[in-house]
């Protein structure tokens, strides 16, 4: 017999939280009665509903703007500081305005590989009738900037934030496609836009470009870290989704890395 994770009574019918997916009873069931991890979505959720004029709405997050400005702001703090993670090598090699350039190219790159993954993730989840948005990890920005300090750029634990995906009210509605897969499919569109734009990158590289260069690495790397089966990271998903696609995707990656390194 399950127990509530609150109170530890048993309890033959238990109440399963959409947001951290616990099992609690009847007096615990709701977010705030459990101290939920996920509040913050639960509670975007609420927002999302209460500035609807209708009670039960057919929602589509594009009827009323794919996007706000927090996440707009959100979304550009963490291009900035993920630029300068990925100049750090340069700031105290070269004088300011070298330095200026390098940026200017690791922003446009970035820009590339940072924004079209999240994008990716959001627009993902708004085709499977979920809502979505960016918001910072002011950690992971810390120790991004703190990796990239330490090692001058050469290894960057590029954590700097998440597009967070909020369930629907009251249930799914997508029928045939499971949560499970739903939201493998919604974690593999981000590194899958990463290895799109290394592709691009490899092949604009021929032209002898530095920017081509620094793009196609960049976002290997991208692809490389968000594929990795720990914590909140696109990896861990794919694979409790499904083994052998998060096999597919992740081992020519790695073969590809360890070639350059090697080479």
């Amino acid at each position: 017999m399950a127990k509530c994770e609150v109170c530890g009574l048993e309890i033959s019918l238990p109440f399963t939280c959409s947001y951290c997916k616990g099992t609690f009873c009847s007096y615990h069931r709701l977010p705030e009665a459990h101290n939920c991890q996920m509040l913050h979505l639960a509670k975007m959720q609420k927002h999302f509903y209460d500035n609807l004029s209708a009670p039960r709405p057919e929602f589509r997050f594009g009827a009323r703007g794919i996007t706000s400005k927090t996440e707009v702001l959100h979304l550009l703090i963490a291009w900035i500081i993920l630029s300068i993670c990925f100049s750090m090598r340069y700031v105290l090699s070269i004088n300011s305005i070298m330095f200026i350039i390098i940026f200017t190219v690791y922003f446009c790159v970035v820009g590339t590989g940072f924004i079209s993954h999240e994008l990716a993730h959001k627009f993902t989840a708004m085709k499977y009738g979920y809502l979505s948005e960016f918001r910072l990890w002011p950690l992971g920005l810390i120790i991004a900037l703190s990796s990239s300090l330490l090692t001058l750029g050469s290894l960057i634990f590029a954590a700097p934030g998440a597009t967070y995906v909020i369930p629907r009210y009251p249930t799914y509605e997508l029928s045939g496609i499971d949560e499970k897969k739903r939201m493998g499919l919604i974690s593999l569109a981000g590194p899958l836009s990463n290895m799109l734009w290394a592709i691009i990158f490899y092949f604009l590289s021929w032209l002898d470009g530095p920017l081509s260069d620094i793009g196609f690495h960049v976002n290997l790397w991208l692809a490389i870290f968000n594929m990795i089966p720990l914590g909140d990271l696109d990896g861990r998903k794919i694979m409790t989704w499904n083994f052998t696609i998060w096999a597919i995707v992740t081992i020519p990656l790695w073969i590809v890395e360890i070639f350059l390194i090697f080479a």
